[in-house]
């Protein structure tokens, strides 16, 4: 029997999924912050006693982590130096010079993860293109070295001035470190983020070196763990990009694991919305801790190389800490299970971003937690079966949900019912919102779109959510609860390589293009290959232009070949025919310019087809009754209460209703249908 494993971590719960052939089984247990390698191996256990299988047996194992996001979040890596050159020591105090919140007089920027005592600077200099203008000071480094030995860093992040272009003085400096200070983890630009923009550059190096030691001591842990166990299979990490690499390429280059989990979570939507036709789609996670929205179109998830960590305002661009990595694209807010509610100075319902996390976890857990949070508002709202949630390995107590929403509820002079679906509301109103703003900057709508749910509190969520965005349809795939686990067994094992190559179309050198694009062929096969030997390897090259003089640019793709001599022109072409997507216009007469070059080198993944047709069939007696609140009109109705494994493909019900399962429940509101379609997802359609 072969088996994979899949294994995500979140800041509440850490999901297991295993797959043997067309089987799968799936079960979630209470994270364990203190050490995450022991939730993961107690859940490996559990999964393979359950489901009979030897660990022998298991072939691989796929794993997503928000160990890196955490350590940024909360502070919490390694003490760590910068290295740079000499005079620019304070570019990541100085940011990009704007005020993100202008009218704010109180505004304050994002901490640098690297205080300015641990900032050194050293002689040195590279122009933009690549000449040397002032040699290393191999002594000054030297003495940098010791000045960090006696501060006792842990981690050391190096990046000189245009070291894209000329990598030697980084590569010299790395040489000298590592031998003056064995043990120290050390980052270079020139390695983690070859590509122009200094502060961006920068930044992205330091939550690397950030969070090196304590990512590469816990992936060790855990694959030391997997072996004693007798798990013999590769150990694969999930990256933001939405594809699996090696522990050995996770271990240099953490912070690509920045957004894992979620990134799971996008591909296995994209896989719902190819089973289900839905060419625009919004794909909805919502865990414990947060909630993450992503746009679809044309069956195509958005991506971005660059991401904010710790946004110091909720959802203003510009108040965290830019990572420039291969990403999807996503919202993701404080909005999850055990998202804690309170009171605000004026008397409102406030949700998150803080959360009651595993422990002690929300009041309805009964392990020790005492503030209201989401989970206990769907507690006393009557939506959870108290002994079903997690599987049953946590039991609910409803009293204690109630007596939590008492800190809401008496302020607001009602009772604990009351305060609960002020709560739901208001965490639903909150992601709607999120959701809304992310399709404007997008130049997007969210109307006419279907909403995949998954996660543990999302399809308790989704209908309502749905029609506060204007959607007809909500999809709940199968396994809902450990989505993001699912999508870690459909992602590619792939890899992407940047270089800043500043190159005008009026003076286009193929034979410098083709040189660079072999190079990065090169790197990227040695990532891939070795974890996907004999498949075959889809690769996608993109060009980030724009017009001369303009300040940002564009992705265009390219096609995968080497250029000929003439290909200036078709360059242009593709750079103008993208530019009129974007802005709706192309501007004649100017040069055109490229900066960055990437090539994307992946297995193979393609999507599966649309599902079929399947006959209309009648779905068994619900098994039970179940009073539930609905906080969209204030009515409490019974609803009926089915188990989803007992709804084939053809069957439908109409709510209220809740369909339940081990790792979640689906609310089903009145004027909802839901269906069950041949791949027996969840399709609810709102006939209201």
């Amino acid at each position: 029997m072969s088996a994979r494993l899949a294994v995500d971590i979140g800041g509440t719960f850490t999901d297991v999924v295993l797959e043997t052939g067309t089987t799968a089984h799936s079960i979630k247990v209470l994270t364990t912050p203190d050490a995450p390698e022991r939730a993961v191996m107690d859940g490996v256990r559990t999964i393979l006693a359950q489901a009979k299988v030897k660990s022998s047996d298991v072939t691989l194992v796929v794993h997503g982590t928000t160990l890196a996001t955490n350590a940024l979040i909360e502070r919490k890596g390694a003490r760590t130096a910068l290295v740079t050159t000499a005079g620019f020591r304070d570019s990541v105090e100085m940011a990009w010079e704007h005020r993100f919140e202008q009218y704010d007089i109180y505004m304050e920027r994002p901490d640098p993860l690297v205080s300015r005592d641990l900032r050194f600077g050293v002689p040195e200099r590279v122009a933009a293109d690549g000449a040397v203008l002032l040699a290393l000071d191999d002594k000054a480094v030297a003495k940098v070295a010791a000045e960090l030995k006696v501060a006792k860093i842990e981690a050391v992040a190096v990046c000189f001035l245009h070291s894209f272009t000329n990598e030697a003085h980084e590569r010299r400096t790395g040489e000298i470190l590592a031998k003056e200070l064995p043990g120290v983890a050390i980052s270079l630009s020139c390695e983690v983020c070859p590509e122009i923009r200094e502060y961006e550059r920068t930044s992205t190096t330091i939550a690397n070196a950030y969070v090196l030691p304590r990512m590469a001591g816990y992936l060790g842990q855990l694959e030391a763990d997997l072996k004693k166990e007798g798990i013999a299979g590769p150990l694969l990490l999930m990256m933001s990009s939405g594809g699996i690499t090696t522990v050995d390429t996770a271990r240099r280059y953490p912070v690509r694991l920045v957004e894992s989990g979620p990134a799971g979570g996008a591909i296995l939507a994209r896989t719902v919305a190819a089973e289900n036709d839905a060419r625009k789609a919004v794909a909805f996670d919502m865990g414990g801790t947060t909630a993450k929205l992503t746009l679809l179109d044309d069956l195509e998830l958005q991506r971005s190389r660059q991401f904010e960590v710790a946004r110091a305002y909720r959802f203003v661009q510009g108040s965290g800490l830019p990572v420039r990595i291969p990403v999807i694209e996503l919202v993701e807010i404080g909005a999850g299970g055990g998202s804690i509610a309170r009171l605000d100075a004026l008397g409102r319902i406030q949700v998150g971003p803080d959360s009651a996390g595993s422990v002690p976890g929300p009041a309805s857990y009964g392990r020790g937690g005492t503030e209201p949070t989401v989970t206990d508002a769907d507690t006393a709202l009557g939506r959870l079966d108290p002994t079903r949630f997690a599987g049953g390995a946590i039991p609910l107590h409803r009293d204690k949900a109630e007596v939590a929403l008492q800190a809401i509820a008496r302020p607001l002079k009602t009772d604990a019912l009351g305060a609960a679906a002020g709560v739901a509301e208001i965490v639903d109103e909150t992601m709607a919102s999120a959701a809304r703003v992310h399709a404007v900057e997008n130049g997007k709508d969210t109307a006419d779109r279907a909403l995949i749910a998954f996660g543990g509190a999302a399809p308790l969520h989704a209908a309502r959510l749905a029609r506060k965005l204007g959607m007809k349809q909500v999809i709940v795939p199968v396994g809902a609860g450990v989505g993001s686990a699912f999508g870690f067994l459909r992602a590619p094992i792939a890899y992407e390589v940047v270089r800043t190559r500043h190159l005008r179309l009026d003076m286009f050198d193929a034979k410098m293009l083709n040189e660079l694009f072999a190079a990065m062929r090169t790197e990227a096969e040695a990532v891939v290959r070795p974890a996907a030997p004999g498949e075959k390897l889809v690769e996608q090259r993109l060009a980030f232009m724009r017009y001369r003089g303009q300040g940002h640019e564009i992705a265009v793709p390219l096609p995968n070949q080497p250029f000929a001599a003439d290909a200036a022109g078709e360059l242009r072409r593709r750079f103008e025919a993208t530019y009129e997507t974007v802005f709706g216009r192309a501007i004649p007469k100017l040069e055109v310019e490229a900066l960055t070059w990437t090539l994307s080198l992946a297995t193979d993944r393609p999507l599966p087809p649309a599902a079929k047709p399947v006959a209309a069939a009648k779905a068994p007696a619900p098994t039970g009754h179940r009073e539930v609140l609905d906080p969209a009109s204030g009515a409490r109705e019974k609803a009926a209460i089915h188990e989803r494994d007992a709804l084939k493909p053809g069957m439908s019900l109409d709510g209220p209703a809740l369909i339940v399962e081990d790792g979640t429940t689906t609310v089903v509101p009145k004027g909802f249908i839901a269906r069950i379609n041949s791949v027996s997802q969840i399709v609810l359609e709102d006939r209201a």
